[in-house]
């Protein structure tokens, strides 16, 4: 399954910094507007322990994990809806991607240009997301009169999305993300084709500054404000400080974690921002072991056998007969496939089978 996920956010804010902290890559990242012209993308491994728990079980002479990739997207400025700044080009990328992670600066720094002339990242993500539901909001009102006269006639399919499409309407005209709104799954079938910016989730990723003075650490009133937005709206974040994991890239995990101590600094966040991508799109990892190879595979939650499968291959969704299963912390205990089979842990499982996050499978078709 491909996961992508769009960084964004007003120009300075640390999107390519963190990008180039996600994926060791180079792209520009200086101090003005619009260095990034063209979206970079990378890919990135997920943070997964249990993989190298798996492989020394196996003796595995190869680990591939699960992956996710990030797509670094010009700044946005206000008016982009209306073409300023990039704004086009801005909105045709992030159509492009999974999901949305939408980067708020929450550190004081007089050496770094604030596009708005004063950081308050609650304005950003109003500047933000009123851009994208305006754009949406245009969208929507194309379509639905495009489909006015086929509804008019009675064409079920139209009346039907006409429908869906005026609940959307009101509500982006309510200045809310459509991702808020309660659909019906045959709504949200009806509107899938539009790609509208608002349906996809979201996730906010705080950027602080290690020795400036960062909003959170200070309990500023700005911060509070943005964490009542995030209770108030359901929103899920992490924070992160790009900076300085830009900076850490190319130490061992040993001398990133006494660097970090010595700040004072409880993790990257980095390894946070990934997880919380899987999860807000509702995805889970499944195992494969041997000699060969031990390898993650990304599935959505409440897949069957049948549909864990086809990440590996397609064919296995139609040729799918059975799968040998056990859970990861069943085969950890066990010490091997083996004895986990003499434990009665290894089980054989059908059609419609769920399969779980952490399950090790070996497909039988």
């Amino acid at each position: 399954m491909q996961l992508s996920v769009g960084i964004v956010g007003l120009p300075n804010v640390g999107k390519s910094t963190l990008f180039n902290a996600l994926t060791r890559s180079a792209v520009p990242a200086e101090n003005y507007p619009f260095c990034t012209i063209d979206p970079s993308v990378g890919v990135v491994a997920v943070p997964d322990p249990r993989l190298d728990t798996l492989a020394k079980i196996s003796n595995t002479a190869k680990v591939i994990p699960a992956i996710v990739e990030f797509v670094d997207i010009a700044g946005l400025v206000k008016g982009a809806a209306s073409g300023e700044g990039l704004g086009n080009k801005f909105l045709t990328n992030i159509r492009e991607v999974s999901m949305i992670a939408e980067v708020v600066r929450i550190f004081e720094d007089s050496e770094v240009h604030h596009v708005a002339g004063m950081v308050d990242p609650f304005s950003d993500i109003e500047v933000i997301n009123l851009e994208l539901i305006m754009a949406d909001t245009e969208t929507v009102s194309k379509r639905l009169s495009n489909i006015e006269r086929d509804a008019k006639r009675g064409d079920k399919e139209s009346v039907s999305e006409k429908e869906a499409l005026e609940l959307l309407l009101a509500h982006l005209q309510d200045g809310k993300l459509a991702n808020s709104l309660e659909l019906s799954d045959e709504q949200k079938k009806a509107v899938k084709n539009l790609h509208l910016l608002t349906i996809k989730q979201f996730l906010y990723v705080c950027n602080r500054k290690q020795g400036s003075y960062n909003l959170d650490e200070q309990n500023d009133d700005r911060w509070q404000r943005l964490l009542e937005f995030f209770e108030s709206t359901g929103s899920e974040y992490v924070v992160v400080d790009a900076g300085m994991e830009h900076e850490l890239q190319d130490l061992s995990e040993e001398e990133k974690i006494e660097f970090r101590r010595e700040y004072g600094a409880q993790d990257s966040g980095i390894e946070s921002l990934i997880r919380a991508c899987y999860h807000r799109l509702g995805l889970m990892s499944y195992f494969t072991t041997g000699e060969k190879e031990t390898r993650a595979w990304t599935v959505e939650r409440g897949s069957t056998g049948p549909e864990a499968g086809a990440a590996i291959h397609t064919d296995f969704r139609e040729k799918y007969i059975r799968a040998q299963v056990v859970s990861f912390a069943d085969l950890v205990a066990a010490g091997s496939l083996a004895k986990a089979r003499e434990a009665g842990k290894l089980r054989t499982e059908g059609k419609e089978y769920i399969v779980q996050d952490g399950d090790v499978i070996e497909f039988l078709v």
